[in-house]
């Protein structure tokens, strides 16, 4: 038997579900009472979760997202990931889809559980600064 890390559960879910942009993984991936914190708002359950991950995916054409830096703690229950997106504006935030281009930051704080689905994430990303490009600093 292989024995994962939390990192290898979260790069499969940041390959499957962001880079491949396959919602449908997310059944797979996350636990049923997943919870994400994401800029202060809770979305819980694996269902609500989905459907907000679609709704945010929605924002961008040509997504790509790319890791920039992953690191555990001592038993793999904690991962911080540091990530990268990009694509062209479809309308994130409620701006106009204009498809001007969108690069944002973001950390995701990650709890894995012993089975190795994923069980919460907290999430902060750059969106103010890029809302503001988007709508031309207003």
């Amino acid at each position: 038997m292989v024995t994962r890390t939390g990192i290898d559960v979260v790069h499969e879910f940041w390959a499957r579900v962001w880079q491949a942009q396959d919602w449908d993984a997310i059944d797979e991936l996350v636990a049923e009472d997943f919870v994400l914190i994401s800029g202060g708002d809770r979305v819980e359950s694996r269902a609500a979760f989905k459907e907000w991950a679609k709704g945010f995916g929605a924002g961008f054409r040509d997504l790509t997202f790319e890791v920039v830096e992953s690191f555990e703690n001592h038993d793999g229950s904690r991962v911080c990931s540091l990530w990268r997106l990009t694509g062209r504006n479809n309308g994130a935030f409620g701006t106009e889809p204009d498809g001007q281009p969108v690069e944002m930051t973001g950390t995701a704080v990650w709890a894995v559980r012993d089975d190795g689905k994923l069980l919460s994430n907290q999430v902060e990303r750059n969106a103010f600064e890029v809302y503001r490009k988007l709508t031309g600093g207003r």
